[in-house]
């Protein structure tokens, strides 16, 4: 039972062992979770994920997987055996429910009944009391009253459920494990590059040793050096949401490739453009922020900045104090911009629209004339262009 699922899980590279998976199968003959779609998910991605940063990888996975089993039948029969079900169920039904049931034919004709009308049904229907559909008064669908009834295939349901936990994708952010297309971003990335050695010195200099040796008439006298690293500090600010959600996976890439090519990387996400606050998870972006102000005093002015970004919005969203679609703003997203501008040397702009949709108006240009025209598409010859100008 559930081998299929476990298998799902460790094609989508979650590393779950096979000892975790029979800590599942223990927590479901415990009843941990019962005929419950959510509990079971919750429960499975507690036995099978140590690491957060492989939630979203399981999120994939537990929709391909259960989204693979076509039926009623199928899903009861992977989660649960049949007769177990049953018999659970039944205990469960008042009397009432029993005889709404029973005025149907039973439990069994009413599944009957769902299958032949499947069957008899080649379009969508809505409304009507009987066809399988939206609205109406048939005993399956969707969006409709039937108290004797099921619903079938409904996201939203009118009393507020909430879209499936595992289709939210809320652990998605940018995920660094990414690494398809990212290679020639690296070597776009590598023309920033500016190494130093610091730390403790436990590397070999095998040159130094070696003239060293020779000066001491042959005796070994052994010269460490601190390791070399990539000297380069840098923040990446992106734009996440709305329009941005086409361009989520070269977002992905770069996010990704910078993470391997710099050491000293700190990131943070904003919506439109920057204002007093900024945040690093998604899921908690109206409770957890971190104040651009605290930004500006905590990194010094030798970070190279980069923001990334459509800059599609209204014009007023960056001149006007209140002009924030999220919140009230008390001073306008220009102030903002301009002292990070002021702070920092070196600030460019990566936009992953073509350059033939900027144009010199609107939004698009109030932005290049913030960034001071340094603004660069975020495609390959963008990101050369872009390194450059951080590294002048």
């Amino acid at each position: 039972m559930l081998i299929d699922f476990f298998l799902e899980v460790r094609r989508a590279k979650v590393p779950a062992s096979l000892r975790e998976f029979l800590d599942l199968l223990e927590a479901l003959q415990n009843r941990l979770a019962f005929a419950d779609m959510e509990e079971f998910y919750y429960l499975a991605r507690l036995c099978l994920v140590k690491d957060e940063r492989h939630f979203d990888k399981f999120d994939r996975a537990f929709q391909a997987y259960f989204e693979g089993i076509q039926n009623l039948d199928d899903l009861l029969e992977a989660l649960i055996p049949d007769d177990w079900l049953r018999a659970e169920f039944e205990k469960h039904l008042s009397d009432e429910e029993k005889a709404k049931i029973d005025s149907l034919g039973g439990l069994e004709e009413l599944i009957e009944t769902f299958k032949k009308r499947m069957e008899e049904q080649k379009e969508r229907h809505a409304g009507g009391n009987k066809w399988i559909g939206t609205g109406g008064t048939s005993p399956f669908g969707a969006n409709g009253y039937n108290p004797e009834g099921f619903r079938i295939g409904q996201k939203n349901g009118r009393q507020g459920r909430a879209v499936k936990v595992w289709e939210k994708r809320e652990f998605r952010d940018l995920d660094d494990s990414i690494t398809l297309g990212i290679r020639n971003i690296k070597v776009a990335l590598r023309r920033l590059r500016k190494f130093a050695r610091q730390g403790a010195a436990d590397q070999l200099d095998m040159d130094d040793t070696i003239r060293s040796t020779a000066r001491n008439a042959g005796y070994l006298d052994l010269k460490m050096v601190p390791e070399r690293h990539n000297a380069v500090k840098v923040l990446i600010f992106f734009d996440v949401g709305g329009s941005m959600d086409p361009h989520i996976r070269v977002c992905e890439e770069l996010f990704s490739a910078a993470r391997l090519e710099f050491k000293h990387m700190e990131y943070f996400y904003f919506h439109n453009f920057i204002y007093e606050n900024v945040w690093k998870n998604n899921v908690r972006r109206m409770n957890e922020t971190t104040s651009t102000w605290d930004i500006l005093h905590k990194y010094t002015p030798d970070y190279k900045v980069i923001f990334v970004g459509d800059a599609t919005m209204a014009p007023y969203e960056i001149s006007h104090p209140g002009g924030s679609i999220e919140h009230w703003n008390e001073e306008a997203g220009a102030t903002w911009f301009q002292r990070v501008t002021d702070h920092f040397r070196k600030v460019v702009w990566l936009n992953p629209l073509p350059e033939s949709y900027w144009g010199t108006g609107g939004s698009l240009g109030m932005t290049r004339q913030l960034v001071n025209d340094h603004m660069y598409p975020l495609t390959i010859d963008g990101l050369e262009s872009a390194m450059r100008q951080l590294s002048k």
